[in-house]
Order: structure tokens, then C-alpha cells, then sequence
């Protein structure tokens, strides 16, 4: 049940984040629900990988990295995704930090009524 509930929060973040920024594009909420699933693979397997081969650069810019990669599991979604398209790595950069920053707030938000 907390999957769904994480799988949903998400979605409706990505869909109100792609309604305020004009670079990042869904063609419907249920796009938005396939990115969640989506993004949630790229995380368990892709990400782990990518931030193992960029421990060095993550290191040197203190952390600071891990956003590039996070822009680039976007990225990589929106490759996957025909119903989603992002216009460049600076709008996923921004999409994914302001992503990160809704569904945390949204995800307290709810946990925090358990």
C-alpha cells in the first residue's frame, strides 16, 4: 500500500510540475502514473550503478554530482517514454531537484496522518 501511495504522490507531483514548467512535457496524468513506475526501475537498478562509477566526482564536488545524475535518470525515463519529453538536461536538472523537493514535502505531508 505504501508503494502505491509513493507510485501516485509522485505522479501527481511530476503531473503538477510539468503544468509550471514549460520545458518538461506529458501527454496525460496517465503518462505521468507510467514515468512514476518507470523512474522507480531507473532508480533501483540504474541509479545504484551510476553513482558507484561517479564516487570519485561526487566526492570532489562534494555531493554536488548526485543531481547530475538524478537529471540524468530523467533523462534516461524520457528516452524510454514516448509519452514524455523533456526539452534538455538543464530542464531535467530543474525537474528532477524540484521533483525531489515536492515529493518529500507531499510524502511528510501524508506519512506524517499515519
Amino acid at each position: 500500500m505504501n508503494f502505491i501511495i509513493r507510485l501516485l504522490i509522485t505522479a501527481i507531483s511530476a503531473f503538477l510540475l510539468s503544468k509550471i514548467l514549460t520545458g518538461v512535457h506529458f501527454e496525460s496524468f496517465g503518462s505521468t502514473i507510467i514515468f512514476a513506475i518507470v523512474l522507480g526501475v531507473l532508480n533501483l537498478i540504474v541509479k545504484p550503478i551510476l553513482s558507484i562509477l561517479s564516487l570519485p566526482v561526487t566526492i570532489i564536488t562534494l555531493g554536488l554530482f548526485s543531481f547530475v545524475i538524478n537529471a540524468l535518470i530523467i533523462l534516461l525515463a524520457d528516452y524510454l517514454m514516448s509519452s514524455m519529453s523533456i526539452d534538455g538536461f538543464w530542464w531535467a536538472l530543474l525537474f528532477s531537484i524540484l521533483l525531489s523537493l515536492v515529493t518529500s514535502a507531499f510524502s511528510t505531508i501524508f506519512e506524517s496522518d499515519n
